[in-house]
């Protein structure tokens, strides 16, 4: 999709561990990641834990840097920009510990991921600042978007079970 941004880092390892740069301002840039970031987030989940899918309206729009420093997620991001030819459609990505994978989503994307291992730490870095009145979110198993999560009776908050279905959004991008 337009937009996203799989980065897949160059790691470096040996018999000690491995290195690799997690962001770098100039090398992000040349793949066309152009961005300030403001805030950095980061949640701890078991097994099976569903998040999503959130975003943040404007003013407080967020493009996000994501990705996993320990376990597994299947990330998945939704197009919510008006005019754009896959709006309503959306895009999954494994991230792991062990690929090291990251994905860029600029503003106008709803955002959601499931944890695929006990004691999963998801890390993201956000272009705005966290605003609650700007909080918006989507059903998570809106039929019209037939996301396939890969899990059946994931554990999910209440706020996220009582998300609007797709079709009642209104959106702001």
């Amino acid at each position: 999709m337009s937009g996203l941004l799989v980065i897949d880092p160059k790691v470096f390892g040996d018999d000690r561990g491995y290195f690799f740069e997690s962001f770098n301002a100039e090398v992000f840039a040349s793949a066309g990641l152009v961005a300030d970031f403001v805030q950095d987030n980061e949640s701890r989940s078991v097994k099976g834990v569903l998040r999503g899918l959130h975003f943040q309206e404007p003013p407080f729009e967020q493009g996000k840097l994501v990705r996993v420093v320990r376990g597994a997620v299947m990330d998945v991001s939704v197009d919510i920009r008006k005019n754009s030819p896959t709006y309503g459609k959306w895009a999954a990505f494994e991230l792991s510990e062990q690929n090291k994978r990251m994905l860029w989503m600029p503003p106008g994307f709803a955002h959601g991921f499931v944890t695929l291992e006990d004691d999963t730490v998801f890390i993201y870095k956000c272009t705005n600042v966290y605003n609650r009145e700007s909080e918006n979110s989507i059903l998570w198993n809106d039929p019209e978007l037939g996301i396939d999560w890969g899990i059946e009776n994931p554990v999910i908050s209440q706020k996220d079970s009582e998300a609007p279905l797709f079709r009642e959004l209104n959106s702001p991008f």
